[in-house]
């Protein structure tokens, strides 16, 4: 009886300092973390001087300003950063808030120059009410009327004085722009030879692989779907151009301008020999070095087994 009553009041010792133990670590964690954050934001105090950015952006004046923050309050370099990477769209939107930071021209002017990368007007005087904001606009509706009629979209920019009528001038703002349909252009490419001549001389193959130069040619220059005059033509000036580029090159291995052309159409070939799933038995190596070398026999072996390697690897030079 005795031990039993014992046991029981060393029982109860035990729960009240257990209680008592785990309410003292309770109150040091509470302790420790607000001084955790205490040190935190006087931390962050120290770092920002000046503006406090972390407040700034975490204020809120009342209920009816909670949401984004007003980008007047920021600084001006900030709230332009913000901007720029807004795309026309959103940028005309956010001119009904911040109707003077979203005007601003020189973020009109990054929208135009990194969609349309070279304009006749960009060199010229502005002329009086110029602003980039309708430039863009007018850029945009002449690449849709390019797209759907490509002499049409060329009239419409030569005739806002956006684009000079010079075959030079219409070559580099195709070179430049990426908002142009490829079926379009290819088909104004083809009836435009002038300005496909001088499209081809804004290519810079320098210490470029065959391969990889030809895959850069007609990521610009889309190649034709079918064989036939124009991709002959192709080919043909690329060819003279990446001997060109490489004179160096030409006559350490000894190629011509028409041994590139055969090279070319060997690469064009074991593109889709490689590539096509109709084709079960595909070219090997040794067959594309024989049936290469046979095309132009002062190739070196070596040279043709690397041009194979890459398509093998990278794939399809006209893609």
């Amino acid at each position: 009886m005795g031990q039993g009553l014992w046991r029981v009041a060393r029982n109860q010792q035990l729960q009240q300092e257990g209680c008592s133990e785990q309410g003292y670590l309770t109150r040091e964690q509470n302790r420790r973390m607000a001084a955790s954050n205490i040190s935190n934001t006087n931390h962050r105090k120290q770092v920002q001087g000046g503006i406090d950015i972390y407040h700034l952006l975490k204020a809120r004046k009342s209920k009816e300003q909670e949401g984004f923050i007003n980008l007047e309050m920021l600084p001006p370099e900030l709230s332009f950063t913000i901007l720029s990477y807004l795309n026309a769209t959103d940028l005309c939107l956010a001119s009904c808030v911040w109707q003077d930071l979203a005007n601003d021209e020189l973020l009109w002017q990054g929208l135009c120059k990194s969609t349309w990368g070279h304009c006749s007007i960009y060199n010229k005087n502005p002329p009086l009410g110029f602003s980039f904001r309708k430039l863009y606009m007018q850029l945009d509706e002449g690449s849709l009327t390019f797209n759907a009629n490509p002499d049409e979209g060329v009239n419409y920019f030569m005739s806002k004085g956006i684009l000079d009528d010079s075959p030079k001038e219409i070559a580099k703002f195709i070179f430049c722009t990426r908002t142009l349909n490829w079926k379009k252009l290819r088909i104004y490419l083809d009836e435009r030879r002038d300005v496909l001549d001088d499209l081809v001389t804004l290519h810079n193959f320098r210490n470029q692989f065959l391969p990889n130069a030809l895959r850069e040619f007609f990521r610009h220059i889309h190649a034709p779907e079918e064989r036939g005059e124009y991709l002959e033509t192709l080919i043909t000036k690329f060819s003279h151009r990446f001997c060109a580029c490489n004179p160096d090159l030409m006559r350490e291995l000894g190629l011509s301008p028409d041994a590139v052309y055969v090279l070319c159409y060997s690469l064009i070939l074991l593109s889709i020999d490689l590539t096509s799933p109709h084709v079960k038995n595909k070219m090997s190596k040794r067959e594309f070095i024989r049936n290469t070398r046979r095309a132009a026999q002062n190739i070196s072996e070596d040279f043709v087994g690397h041009l194979y390697d890459n398509i093998y690897l990278i794939g399809h030079v006209a893609a």
